[in-house]
């Protein structure tokens, strides 16, 4: 199975078992793979909000840089 985004599954599933209640609770291939490309557009959203941030000389990133970012990042796909 091929990985698109820069997350490996072995660290989303660490990052996810570290929230899980029930230490037993098994997480699918294609959930791990689903939560690392939720991971993935997380990150450049983030990153193009302290872009937005950058260029309003803030040093902050609040929702508003983060609303300024999105119609860009629904471009993408």
């Amino acid at each position: 199975m091929e990985e698109t985004s820069g997350f490996r599954k072995e660290l989303v599933s660490r990052l996810l078992h570290l929230h899980f209640r029930d230490c037993k609770t098994k997480v699918s291939g294609d959930a791990l793979q689903l939560m690392a490309e939720l991971l993935r557009i997380f990150v450049i959203a983030a990153v193009r909000g302290v872009w937005q941030a950058q260029a309003e000389n803030l040093d902050v990133v609040n929702v508003d840089q983060l609303e300024k970012v999105l119609p860009q990042l629904l471009l993408d796909f």
